[in-house]
């Protein structure tokens, strides 16, 4: 295995425990493959058996941008519908909706919301079959659910999370892989690739110095990649403060495109497969109006932009790849936050475990 460089890996540098947990993520897919594909298949049979004809995903935060992947791949991959659970709707106004064989993810990196909690537990008194997908098999939400999936992330001790998010993302794949009988092989390629995208953060951090003093930005995506958009977007916003519109390129195109001009950072994340065809029309127009274009993702689409980072899609399916594309977003919102002379280890106003209710 070869090892990985670090940003400012020094003991007393801005970001170093952010840096040293975006640099775990290998091992941590590696772990979960090898540790945790069983157990998570394990699951996903017991809840294939009860043959859900409906499934709602509950989350805030990275962890809803996670269940947002999720949904993709159940609608793509099940031909299940699939929705996003409203918490307020139970938690404020007392809603109480028949959930008989209703399938409710709840994904959450500690567990510890009390929103989460709640409506959790008020979807299973509802008949709803409850499974939490958590970093922390002890915690609260483990307890009100029937099933539950441990990411193996391990301790996450910076605010933003990185490895917990990659990590989500690739137990909620086995998971939905598991419901189909399938063995989740597709990931296998992950752990090393990842570990080639974090050797290329001298690549990174060249593009950072493109939004050292950007006022905004926007990021879009289509398909499997809009997720990934919205937790680049989160990781900017929280750790740089620099406030990062994230859209799907068809919501783009229907208005906020008029706010795009030949100053405006565009961030284009460009999954290599249907995702990625859907947003060649985005591209042109972005390109028409003199968008300073940033593109995430294979090498075509990065040489038609201003600048960019090639993602490796040669042979890596479609709906995996973007626990590969937030890693150079990942690295980005870092080198970005150092630039402007803060610390991303420590956004201002945030809590590790934010307690909503």
């Amino acid at each position: 295995m070869s090892s990985v460089t670090t940003p400012d890996p020094r003991g007393d540098a801005p970001g170093r425990i952010m840096a040293r947990e975006m640099a775990e993520q290998p091992a941590v897919l590696r772990r979960l493959l090898d540790e945790g594909a069983g157990p998570v298949g394990r699951v996903a049979q017991e809840i294939a058996a009860r043959r859900p004809r409906f499934v709602l995903l509950t989350a805030r935060g990275s962890s809803d941008n996670a269940a947002l992947y999720a949904k993709y791949l159940i609608e793509i991959r099940l031909g299940l519908p699939c929705g996003l659970a409203s918490m307020s709707t139970t938690t404020a106004y007392g809603a109480r909706p028949d959930l008989t064989d209703v399938l409710v993810v709840a994904v959450s990196q500690s567990g510890g919301s009390p929103d989460l909690v709640d409506s959790t537990r008020a979807a299973r008194e509802a008949g709803a079959l409850t499974l939490a997908v958590t970093n922390n098999p002890d915690s609260a939400l483990a307890g009100v659910c029937e099933h539950h999936v441990d990411i193996l992330a391990g301790p996450e001790r910076a605010l933003p999370a990185t490895k917990t998010y990659t990590a989500s993302l690739l137990a909620l794949y086995l998971f939905v892989e598991g419901l189909r009988g399938g063995d989740g092989g597709p990931a296998r390629v992950l752990p090393d690739l990842a570990e080639q995208l974090l050797a290329r953060h001298d690549e990174v951090r060249a593009l950072a110095a493109r939004y050292r003093f950007a006022e905004r930005m926007v990021i879009t995506s289509r398909g499997y990649g809009y997720p990934t958009a919205k937790e680049a977007a989160l990781k900017l916003m929280e750790t740089s403060y620099i406030p990062a519109l994230s859209y799907s390129g068809a919501d783009l195109l229907h208005g906020p495109l008029a706010m795009v001009d030949n100053v405006s950072p565009v961030i284009a994340v460009v999954t290599g497969g249907k995702g990625g065809e859907a947003l060649r029309p985005v591209l042109d127009r972005l390109r028409g109006r003199g968008a300073d274009l940033v593109v995430i993702g294979p090498r075509e689409h990065v040489e038609r932009a201003s600048a960019g980072f090639v993602l490796p899609t040669e042979g890596v399916a479609e709906e995996v790849q973007p626990i590969l594309e937030i890693i150079p977003l990942q690295l980005l919102a870092h080198e970005v936050t150092i630039a402007r002379g803060q610390d991303p280890d420590a956004p201002r106003a945030l809590a590790k475990v934010t307690e909503t209710s």
